[in-house]
């Protein structure tokens, strides 16, 4: 009898300015898969889970391009960056914003024409405000959307 064994899905975090990393650990470690923390600068790490640190340049979009490279068809990836997350999915990854909203290839175009819109905007002068800060429900929504995502990418990579 063959046994396929299939790797595990690794959850990529742009984690320089993520405000969602516990809830990261939290999901990782009920399903046993591992994180990737990719940033420019040290950041700490939990005592507990499979996660680690990737520490990349200084470089503009150096932590997205780390990203971007690596990506697999397998993998999670959370991001509140709206070019990196259209160049994971054009990889075949599943990319989860930090506000717990799934992008996918029907919604990416038309969140990246909203920001282009909004950078005109600022670059009119005028003020388009900045995210607004997470609360317990967004949170929440953000850890059972991760929870449903993960599952659904292990289950995938089972069969």
């Amino acid at each position: 009898m063959t046994v396929r064994v299939h790797p595990a899905p690794t959850l990529y975090v742009d984690a320089d300015a993520c405000p969602v990393k516990e809830e990261v650990y939290r999901v990782a470690a009920r399903h046993l898969v591992p994180v990737l923390l990719v940033a420019n600068q040290a950041l700490q790490l939990p005592r507990w889970g499979d996660v680690r640190s990737v520490i990349v340049g200084r470089d503009f979009d150096a932590a997205d391009d780390w990203i971007a490279e690596r990506v697999t068809s397998r993998d999670v990836v959370v991001t509140s960056d709206l070019p990196l997350a259209s160049r994971c999915l054009a990889a075949g990854a599943r990319v989860l914003g930090c506000d717990g909203r799934e992008l996918t290839d029907d919604s990416i175009g038309g969140a990246l024409a909203m920001r282009g819109l909004k950078a005109e905007l600022r670059e009119m002068g005028v003020s388009t405000g900045g995210p607004r800060p997470l609360g317990d429900r967004d949170r929440s929504r953000f850890s059972n959307e991760l929870d449903r995502i993960v599952r659904d990418v292990v289950r995938v990579a089972a069969e």
